[in-house]
């Protein structure tokens, strides 16, 4: 796998072996789980270490159980690639700019859509890791992680293969940003837009809030999220 280390403002690019990787899965009181990286006890809080890298802290109470995770997770053996740019406007956060392996077929099926080809990568980078192959222990398939509901609706015939994938992923995404706004239609991504009608705004899933910081970040924007 290929990860990108900064030191002193410069990006350095390291290789390393792609081996599989430990997981636990988390199961929260609330009925919803997700798959971690490590965990530790730090008093009443649980740190949970994410797949994708980063921590979140959740109150020990709130979760129910926790076991292993028998599916393997072998690190990605290619991530994008992060290349410094010009930071604009008011966001204080550094970014680079997303390249992708798939990156002119997201260009082409996100401009036939009408939906910002950067937020695309930004959602697979943060769902997947760019890995075509990647399935969640939840059932999500492919690139842009489609669960089986999904790729039905949206007639995916092969949720493996990049085009089919990319596209339908595409559609769903198209049709939360014509009903919510960003940060929302992204916590509709990861939660469902049932959850986000329910509590009126980001849901109150760790997992969730998460995953609306990471792909902001990934897009290359701080605006502020109020979570719940």
């Amino acid at each position: 796998m290929r990860r990108v280390l900064g030191i002193g403002g410069v990006l350095l690019s390291v290789m390393a072996i792609a081996l599989p990787a430990r997981a636990d899965l988390v199961f929260f009181s609330t009925g919803r789980s997700m798959s971690v990286r490590s965990y530790r006890i730090d008093g009443d809080s649980m740190v949970l270490a994410l797949r994708g890298g980063g921590e979140i802290v959740c109150d020990r109470a709130g979760i129910a159980r926790i076991e292993p995770d028998e599916v393997p997770y072998p690190e990605p053996e290619a991530e994008a690639r992060t290349v410094p740019v010009p930071l604009t406007g008011p966001a204080e956060i550094p970014y680079g700019e997303l390249i992708s392996p798939y990156g002119e077929l997201i260009d082409s099926v996100a401009a036939k859509h009408g939906v910002p080809s950067r937020l695309v990568q930004a959602v697979i980078k943060v769902e997947s890791g760019y890995r075509q192959n990647a399935r969640s222990p939840r059932g999500a398939m492919g690139l842009m992680q489609l669960m089986p509901g999904t790729a039905r609706q949206y007639a995916v015939a092969d949720p493996y293969e990049p085009r089919s994938n990319i596209e339908g992923g595409i559609k769903y995404l198209k049709t939360l940003l014509d009903r919510f706004e960003l940060p929302l239609a992204l916590a509709a991504y990861n939660a469902g837009e049932a959850a986000v009608l329910r509590f009126g705004g980001i849901p109150p899933y760790p997992e969730t809030q998460d995953y609306v910081k990471r792909v902001l970040l990934a897009l290359g924007t701080s605006a502020l999220v109020r979570l719940r």
